[in-house]
């Protein structure tokens, strides 16, 4: 068998390890090691590169970011930030039909802009708005699919754990990559408030309604607010004006919401201990699934795999945008059964030398910013994508009473609208990149 073989063989047997519940990390790392065997017949190479490998890996200065914006989630949910978020969008979006719901995606929004990661802004919203959702009268489909749909907004929109991994995977710079997906983040927000107001006309008996709130409520609610959005700024006008690297802006973050959940009483030694080991359990399943990773790619290059698939592709004269629709197609089908950060760093190594080589009619920087964007919304759109959608689940665990076949109902018009978004930024790169070209 052909190094080139094995290359293509590796791929099915580590899809068929992740099926029988192997954790992934764990999955690519013993693909790897045996591919590596398989091509080289010795066990020596390997563990040679496995000996700087994992040290090199694991003192990453540009992966320290990770653990970083995770313990800003944690803070964050300790601060109260979620709540106050939750009730501002509610006292000013509440009274309209679905008002609550899009009160929820807003809300969502906001808390992934100091988060991060779809399962935990799922989670800690999920908390705060499903009893409120409830109490005014709204369908258990709708409620848990609002929530599970808002919850990836946490993937999307800066800062990002995902699109940190795929800045270092592709070697893109971090903060254009952030810029890139503000826009959108906004689309994807704007797109499941107009879906929750077309689904409440065509079922007006899934929302009830709340009575309006005075503005001096409204002002008080919004003034809440302003720990996120001095944390929001500090993060992010500190990136984009210099003062700081994103690892820098991180930390930055980290400390800032860490004094406001202190401020708000929800931090002590008993919150602090918590939220450093679920950090600290997070950040290891991550570089486990990164080194293992590496591992995995490491075995590709030595098979030669992605630059012959890359070299056939271009001698064959395919459409460059047939070839993008059959990789986002096949995001949409594995997004369904693996977690977003797994796909990432199984399929890039793979995907990217592909459709970096074809023509799109811009450069390549553009193209990689682009590209990881788009793909990061069909990943995306596999959280909430039947059967195993992840946020389908974190949410259903949270509403017991609910069934997880009202819950995939409820989703579906939100899997659509992601859909089209995705379609729409396909067709109009200039979306995208909008942002990133204006500002460099």
């Amino acid at each position: 068998m052909s190094n080139l073989e094995i290359g293509i063989w590796s791929f099915p047997i580590l899809l068929l390890a992740i099926f029988l519940r192997i954790p992934i990390g764990l999955a690519m790392f013993a693909v790897g090691i045996g591919g590596s065997y398989a091509i080289n017949g010795s066990f020596a190479m390997m563990f040679a590169q496995l000996k700087h490998l994992t040290y090199s890996t694991f003192s990453s200065y540009s992966l320290s970011i990770v653990p970083m914006f995770l313990l800003m989630g944690q803070f964050a949910r300790l601060g109260g930030m979620s709540t106050a978020l939750f009730r501002a969008a509610e006292t000013w979006l509440g009274h309209r039909r679905g008002g609550v719901a899009m009160a929820a995606v807003g809300a969502c929004a906001g808390f992934g802009s100091i988060c991060g990661s779809s399962l935990a802004t799922a989670a800690t919203m999920g908390q705060v708005a499903l009893p409120e959702l409830k109490r005014y009268g709204y369908s258990g489909s709708l409620a848990t699919g609002t929530l599970a749909a808002g919850g990836t907004l946490g993937i999307l929109i800066p800062p990002s754990v995902i699109l940190v991994i795929y800045a270092i995977l592709t070697e893109q710079n971090i903060a254009k990559l952030f810029l890139s997906a503000f826009i959108p983040g906004i689309l994807a927000a704007i797109g499941y408030m107009l879906t929750i107001s077309i689904y409440v006309r065509l079922k007006p008996d899934s929302a009830g309604s709340r009575e309006r709130a005075p503005y001096s409520e409204r002002f008080s609610a919004l003034i809440a607010v302003w720990p996120v959005l001095i944390v929001f700024l500090a993060v992010v006008g500190g990136i984009y004006t210099g003062i700081f690297t994103p690892t820098e802006a991180a930390a930055v973050g980290a400390f800032g919401t860490g004094l406001i959940a202190l401020f708000n009483r929800g931090l002590n030694f008993t919150t602090l201990k918590d939220s450093i080991l679920s950090t600290a359990s997070s950040t290891a399943m991550i570089f486990m699934i990164v080194l293992g990773a590496a591992i995995y790619n490491g075995f590709l290059a030595l098979s030669q795999m992605p630059q012959e698939i890359a070299l056939y592709v271009a001698e064959q004269g395919f459409s460059p945008w047939l070839v993008l629709t059959l990789v986002l197609l096949f995001y949409l089908l594995f997004g369904c059964v693996m977690d977003s950060l797994s796909m990432i760093l199984l399929t890039i190594p793979v995907f990217y030398p592909i459709l970096i080589g074809l023509d799109f009619g811009m450069t390549g920087e553009e193209f990689a910013l682009w590209f990881g964007i788009l793909a990061l919304i069909v990943v995306e759109v596999g959280l909430i994508t039947p059967p195993v959608g992840m946020n389908l689940f974190v949410i259903n665990s949270l509403a017991e009473d609910i069934p997880l076949a009202a819950t995939y109902r409820g989703v579906f018009p939100f899997v659509a609208a992601d859909l089209v978004r995705v379609v729409l930024l396909a067709i109009f790169p200039s979306i995208t990149l909008i942002a990133v070209r204006l500002m460099y």
